[in-house]
């Protein structure tokens, strides 16, 4: 699935949150260089996406 099918009213407030922390995160060590590791955020934040996901498709609400 692409990350195209969640649109910001998916999320709840602490997800925008931490995804805001993440993308801050990875953006800061993105300026150290191209050889920097940035799987480890990746998953997390591919886990809370993941997460957002399956909220919508059981319709549950935030």
């Amino acid at each position: 699935m692409a990350a195209t099918d969640l649109n910001s009213s998916d999320y709840t407030t602490s997800e925008k949150a931490r995804l805001t922390w993440l993308i801050a995160r990875m953006a800061k060590r993105g300026v150290a260089g191209d050889a920097v590791d940035l799987s480890d955020l990746q998953r997390k934040f591919d886990r809370i996406q993941n997460q957002a996901r399956k909220r919508k498709q059981q319709g549950r609400k935030k």
